[in-house]
């Protein structure tokens, strides 16, 4: 019994921590973007510019579970879509990404429409490409729990919202991506605009300059989240095993907050264009394993991520599995450049 209030009292503290110390106001905790093993599959997640790649409808979802055995870890949810189209014998890409993340008392939705324009140079296929869409985050306030013994915290703090939270921004995003028959890379600026969100209570009263009256009657007071900008560089190639149905698929993933910059790479091999199998490291963070298959257009796959960290004595890892299904579209009389993204070849 002492011992499972010790392992009760540590959880609050752990909860009151990340509340307090994640982000000054209000945690920063949700504004870096999920960091997934499965990059390479989902790549307009990262880079609005990898709309459109292939002459194929692509579609694409899967979860992120991190950190297994830990309550309250990370859990993420992602689904993307995208195609290329004509206009005015001009090329296009356009695309849709919608992510829900959830840790602890935290909770953010991201739904972004994107939009990209094409134009053939350097041998290759380059895209310029915009995104914008609602940036949502909530906090449930409601659930915390600071324990009368607390020698850090006390209930009446000012710094730790007691009543669940949540608001909106817009948010901005811009990238430039290069398909070559070789290799592709894209630079990309998520969160450009720095969105930030004031948060309101549940009750109706508008967090907003400092504190205001609720509908209650009671002072609501000011908590504000800012997604700070994040640069990302991607970069892959195919490169074919002479004589076989093997290729080597070596990919990188570089993101910056401007203050940490971290980075992933990964190698598959792929037999016959339909199999593959792969490794992956994650900067001072994770060792991962992966296989896929792709199937008539079907795509499945999954991920196991060892930490590398002291939190693998709590866990026994984090685990992905995604999956989609791209569609051919026939641009055969109009399109005579075409051109196919060596990601699908």
């Amino acid at each position: 019994m002492k011992a499972a209030n010790h392992i009760q009292h540590f959880s609050s503290r752990l909860i009151v921590w990340l509340v307090a110390t994640l982000g000054g106001v209000l945690g920063a905790y949700a504004q870096g973007d999920a960091l997934l093993t499965h990059y390479w599959a989902v790549p307009t997640y990262y880079n609005p510019a990898a709309v459109g790649e292939s002459d194929n409808i692509r579609l694409r979802g899967g979860s992120r579970l991190q950190w297994i055995g830990i309550d309250n870890a990370p859990r993420t949810f992602l689904a993307t879509a995208d195609m290329p189209f004509k206009f005015l014998n001009k090329k296009f890409g356009v695309g849709a990404v919608v992510q829900q993340e959830s840790m602890g008392l935290f909770r953010n939705l991201t739904v972004d429409a994107q939009i990209g324009y094409k134009f053939n140079a350097l041998k290759g296929v380059f895209t310029v490409a915009v995104q914008a869409g609602l940036l949502n985050e909530q906090f449930k306030g409601s659930e915390v729990y600071i324990p009368d013994d607390d020698d850090y915290h006390q209930s009446t703090d000012d710094a730790i919202p007691n009543r669940d939270l949540g608001g909106n921004a817009l948010d901005l995003g811009i990238g430039v991506n290069y398909v070559h028959k070789k290799f592709w890379a894209g630079v990309s600026l998520l969160h450009a605009n720095n969105p930030t969100v004031t948060f309101t209570t549940e009750n109706g009263g508008d967090a907003v300059g400092g504190s205001v009256t609720g509908a209650d009657g009671e002072t609501a007071k000011k908590y504000e989240f800012t997604a700070s900008r994040v640069l990302y560089f991607t970069a892959g190639s195919n490169i074919p095993v002479k004589n076989t149905l093997f290729e080597v698929i070596p990919s990188v993933l570089v993101r910056s907050d401007f203050t940490f910059t971290n980075f992933e790479i990964t190698g598959r091999v792929r037999y016959n264009k339909l199999f593959s199998a792969g490794i992956g490291y994650r900067h001072n963070d994770a060792l991962s394993l992966m296989l896929g298959a792709e199937i008539k257009g079907v795509f499945i796959g999954y991920s196991y991520d060892y930490a590398l960290s002291d939190i693998a004595k709590a866990s026994s890892g984090s685990h992905e599995i995604f999956a989609g299904y791209s569609l051919k579209l026939d641009f055969s009389e109009k399109n005579r450049n075409k051109h196919k993204s060596i990601r699908i070849m």
